[in-house]
């Protein structure tokens, strides 16, 4: 198992145990694992993000510490977030994560997963130009999708 595999699992476990909230200094998980401070920056920047469902606050000097907080939302106020999340355009690899997260999180279908990340693809959008522009198109069409969600 990889050493940033480890690190998210320990923050994982920490964030079970506290009901969706876990509070840390970087440095003691540093020392835990024998490792780096910026290795668990990486670790939180890398998987703790918005689109992933998380707010991360920090402080840094004597006191500082981290805050990692996982965002509870009923059906309805997930697909705000979410719609708010994904701004005004989004590239192909961005779109897949957040339909991983709504599927991960019963928003939406493994089938409406598959579909909307067909009808976002580059290979469906390889037509339109400038390419900034299927940027702009994709986050359209992808909200949209979702938004049809709300019951």
């Amino acid at each position: 198992m990889l050493l940033s595999d480890m690190i998210e699992r320990i923050i994982n476990d920490m964030l079970k145990e506290n009901e969706g909230s876990a509070e840390f200094r970087r440095g003691d998980i540093a020392v835990q694992f024998g490792c780096v401070p910026s290795q668990i920056n990486y670790v939180i920047a890398s998987r703790f993000t918005p689109e992933k469902g998380y707010i991360v606050e920090s402080r840094r000097g004597g006191g500082g510490f981290i805050k990692i907080t996982q965002i509870q939302f009923d059906k309805t106020s997930y697909i705000m977030h979410f719609v708010n999340a994904v701004g005004d355009c989004i590239d192909y690899e961005t779109t897949k994560v957040f339909l991983t997260n709504l599927y991960n999180h019963d928003i939406i279908t493994r089938r409406e997963m598959k579909m909307m990340a067909n009808i976002t693809s580059d290979n469906i959008l390889k037509n339109v130009s400038p390419p900034g522009a299927r940027a702009n198109l994709r986050s359209a069409i992808l909200k949209n999708a979702v938004l049809a969600l709300i019951e």
